[in-house]
């Protein structure tokens, strides 16, 4: 079992709540994110849940790079080692390009890939000194296709983040370092929710305890929940355009 566990952007959405299983399931956590007044409420939250375990917060904006690596070591040396790293922190921003919002989307595309980098960096060189460890990179069903308006952006920073977790993983093939990657389907989350119609959209917790168990069984990719996304994503890839358009 992985037992210390990193997450970062936890204090809400997805990373909250993944942290929330993870601390049932008796998992000693280092947790961080820009709010920490709300890092510290959570922390209490799930000392609440299990006394048992240790949960270690830091502030932390993943667009500070260099922060990034400080934050990840100072864990290392306060848990002792780091058998799991969620790179989870991202953001939504953004519009139709060319439509006036170039520093929203240049926002997205600067935390969720460039940052994602950043937090891939600092985890993969604390698994390869320790010669262990589970890389696990949330990325997104949108991560399949291209996506209109708000969407374009972050669909194309999804995929991007893909394509990064799958050239580590060749990178570390055949050793004990793996990576995952999680492609969640519409999940209720902070990050959606003034969007009103959304298809097969689910509530944070049924989202959450699907990606925590794909997460748990160690795939190479994990499109959650099963149904539809596992089905989905094969769907996304040869509709016309105009269906597309419908979705997002």
């Amino acid at each position: 079992m992985r037992k210390n566990i990193l997450i970062t952007g936890a204090s809400s959405g997805l990373g909250k709540g993944m942290a929330i299983e993870f601390a049932r399931q008796g998992c000693h956590l280092a947790l961080c994110a820009r709010r920490m007044e709300r890092m510290e409420a959570l922390q209490q939250e799930l000392l609440d849940i299990n006394p048992a375990i240790n949960v270690s917060i830091a502030c932390l904006d993943v667009d500070d790079h260099d922060a990034v690596f400080a934050v990840f070591k100072q864990f290392h040396q306060e848990l002792g080692q780091l058998d799991r790293i969620i790179v989870n922190a991202g953001m939504g921003k953004g519009a139709s390009i060319g439509t006036g919002y170039f520093y929203a989307n240049k926002q997205t595309a600067v935390t969720n890939f460039v940052s994602a980098l950043a937090q891939c960096e600092a985890a993969m060189e604390i698994f390869r000194a320790q010669n262990h460890g589970h890389l696990v990179t949330i990325s997104s069903i949108s991560a399949a296709r291209g996506f209109r308006r708000a969407m374009t952006v972050y669909a194309a920073t999804k995929a991007a983040l893909t394509s990064l977790s799958e050239g580590i993983r060749i990178d570390v093939l055949d050793t004990p370092i793996k990576v995952t990657t999680i492609h969640p389907g519409f999940i209720r989350s902070e990050i959606n929710e003034k969007v009103k119609k959304v298809p097969f959209i689910v509530d944070t917790d049924v989202g959450v305890r699907a990606m925590v168990k794909a997460i748990n069984k160690e795939p190479a990719n994990a499109f959650v929940p099963f149904w539809p996304w596992a089905i989905a994503r094969y769907l996304f890839k040869v509709v016309p355009l105009r269906w597309l358009a419908k979705m997002s």
